[in-house]
């Protein structure tokens, strides 16, 4: 007779953690011609939706944006609501997402976000932002516009309230001009970004899935 034993079977768990969930955003420079590469970027390791200014549309293919990113831009933001009680756009994305990242980040946004102006979609999110999560923004402007005193003042505001700069750097620029201003390229945002979300998981930070 065999013995009893008081094992049993072991229970499948599911202890895959799920994919990050990165809200990337694009304002109206020209350099919004390489958003759709950095939705290709993230969205490979992450779960991506995407927001878009209306001057940035002009600039972002979007038949070339990965078929499992969602596009949203102003004319959305108040679509699915009507009346008290239901959801609000800005709101439900900032909930969302684990890390919001603005790229290209335009002098005009910029000034925005320094001054507290939120009169689109993009500026509301950033405005209604949860600075206990990241928040990564990508700087891209002509150069004089980079070395205006405007500049320095609003990148000191913006990081005052915790707000991650990836700086951008000195090419030929879209107007003609060679010199600092021109945004990362994408690998560079993708690479930094990742790796600021791996570092932070292992470490237990908080909001961290």
């Amino acid at each position: 007779m065999e013995p009893m034993t008081s094992e049993m079977e072991p229970v499948q768990i599911n202890s895959a953690p799920r994919r990050p969930r990165i809200l990337l955003a694009a304002s109206g420079s020209v350099a919004a011609i390489k958003f759709a590469n950095l939705c290709r970027c993230f969205s490979e390791w992450a779960e991506v939706k995407a927001v878009a200014t209306k001057p940035s549309l002009h600039f972002i293919d979007k038949a070339s944006l990965p078929d499992d990113v969602i596009l949203y831009t102003d004319e959305e933001e108040w679509s699915t609501w009507k009346k008290i009680g239901d959801s609000v756009l800005h709101i439900e994305l900032r909930r969302w997402a684990d890390i919001m990242v603005i790229a290209p980040l335009s002098a005009n946004t910029l000034g925005k976000i320094a001054g507290g102006l939120c009169d689109n979609l993009l500026t509301c999110i950033v405005r209604a932002w949860d600075y206990n999560k990241p928040l990564f923004v990508a700087p891209a402007m002509n150069t004089l516009m980079w070395n205006n005193p405007f500049t320095e003042r609003h990148l000191m505001i913006i990081d005052e309230l915790g707000i991650s700069l990836i700086p951008p750097v000195s090419k030929r620029l879209a107007c003609g001009d060679y010199g600092n201003g021109a945004m990362a390229e994408p690998s560079l945002i993708f690479s930094t970004v990742r790796l600021f979300y791996e570092s932070r998981s292992q470490s237990g930070g908080s909001n961290m899935a």
